[in-house]
């Protein structure tokens, strides 16, 4: 009876922080489905109720830190649409289209793109991480927040 109420929490609870995020949406006029806070990525990850993807390089992911779990799939950079074509393929390679998808960069701007990008591919529950892994201003981001990391 326990775990019932507090499995009921726990989908109340990713079910609030939806919607802020389609709040979000609404407020920054995205074309996609929503962005969420360092905090409530991790959240909703701990929680099952959504998978965060990496986008950064390699070298940012080993030398400057990483989250313990999520796939790395880099976002090409200056890439021609083929690289973009291959992008949303590894995405499709590794997650179905109806899972919430959180994606994250170093600041907000490559998951960004990434969630647009991979809604008009037909992945309608992509989000971004706002403020990323490491802030898009001094205190914010995921380190900032003080969230779980480590660094190969």
């Amino acid at each position: 009876m326990n775990d019932s109420a507090g499995n009921r929490e726990a989908i109340e609870s990713a079910a609030q922080i939806f919607a802020r995020a389609g709040k979000r949406r609404a407020q920054l006029g995205l074309a996609y489905a929503g962005a969420v806070t360092p905090a409530e990525a991790w959240a909703l990850q701990e929680q099952d109720a959504a998978q965060i993807v990496d986008v950064r390089t390699p070298p940012e992911w080993q030398q400057v830190g990483h989250i313990a779990g999520p796939p790395l799939i880099v976002w090409p950079r200056d890439g021609a649409e083929g690289d973009y074509r291959a992008f949303v393929a590894k995405v499709e390679e590794a997650f179905a289209k109806d899972r919430p998808l959180l994606f994250l960069c170093r600041s907000g701007v490559r998951s960004h793109h990434a969630a647009g990008l991979l809604t008009r591919a037909g992945f309608a529950k992509s989000y971004n991480i706002l403020e990323g892994f490491e802030g898009n201003a001094p205190g914010k981001g995921w380190r900032a927040a003080g969230l779980p990391w480590e660094k190969s």
